[in-house]
């Protein structure tokens, strides 16, 4: 059996999708609250619900759950280590960050999970995700939606780029991963991805004036891209509503952008894990430029 959790999410609802229409497979859905469907629940702030949710799990596909504090990251990864050491799981696939985002704060957890799952009785598959085509833009909106209006897209990036993926890609590696992973199990053979760290980084990086291009496409009117400064960024985040650890790791984000280390500088392992090409991420960034700007009323 192959459980995923975070099913209530983007990627993890993806993912279960994906795998529900593969043939022959036993698959199981947990979410925090154990409400979508047949879901188990799993709570990774709560270790008592761990056990019965990883129980008769072969397969356990973890999608990261770092949206908080770094420590609180830490009890929550840690807590599923050690359930799914407890509860016999043989193989843990985990959904980590690609080697761009070393220099990230986020990256930090994200690395600790991979060292703590490696010292567990189970085999693991780490997969390395680029970062979402949405992610850079939510970021940069957060704090200058209002200016969009002005016809001046002012954010962080520098001359900067960030590699963007599709989340769709990241989502369909993860099932072809599972899935084999699982029927190398039930025959008995040496798993083809034990072992394995995945670099999943997407071919395409963008910069200000790359966003500024697709806003004006979006909105149908003249953008510009201005830069502006690391602390006039965080004046902007600090009124974004967003939690002060976000606020935080965002400022990480754009630093890195700005000194040129958020673009991929070695080669993907995702064409390998596709069907057939990346899926373009234009559509993607378009779409979350679109969402905001009418949230804001731009």
């Amino acid at each position: 059996m192959i459980l995923v959790t975070g099913v209530s999410g983007s990627l993890g609802g993806m993912i279960l999708s994906g795998l529900t229409q593969i043939d022959g497979l036993e698959v199981a859905a947990g979410t925090r609250n154990g409400d979508v469907g047949s879901a188990r629940r799993v709570d990774f702030d709560d270790a008592t619900s761990l056990p019965a949710a990883f129980a008769g799990v072969d397969v356990l596909l973890v999608v990261s759950a770092g949206y908080a504090e770094d420590d609180v990251v830490f009890a929550r990864h840690g807590a599923v280590a050690d359930a799914a050491a407890a509860a016999g799981v043989r193989h843990v696939i985990y959904t980590s960050l690609a080697s761009s985002g070393d220099s990230m704060t986020i990256a930090v957890p994200h690395r600790w999970t991979e060292d703590r799952l490696a010292a567990g009785p189970f085999t693991t598959t780490i997969l390395r995700n680029g970062l979402y085509a949405e992610v850079p833009i939510g970021l940069a909106m957060a704090g200058t939606a209002h200016l969009a209006a002005t016809g001046v897209f002012a954010a962080p990036f520098g001359d900067g780029r960030v590699s963007v993926v599709a989340k769709e890609d990241l989502a369909e590696a993860a099932v072809r991963v599972a899935a084999e992973s699982e029927r190398d199990l039930t025959a008995g053979q040496a798993g083809r991805h034990v072992g394995r760290i995945y670099e999943l980084e997407g071919d395409t990086a963008i910069g200000g004036a790359d966003i500024a291009e697709i806003l004006a496409e979006t909105a149908a009117r003249p953008v510009t891209y201005r830069p502006v400064t690391l602390a006039e960024s965080r004046i902007g985040l600090n009124g974004s509503g967003l939690e002060p650890y976000q606020i935080g790791h965002a400022v990480s984000f754009f630093s890195n952008v700005i000194a040129g280390r958020a673009e991929a500088s070695t080669g993907s392992d995702l064409p390998k894990l596709l069907r057939g090409p990346a899926r373009p991420v234009r559509p993607a960034i378009a779409g979350t430029l679109s969402a905001i700007s009418t949230a804001a009323g731009a």
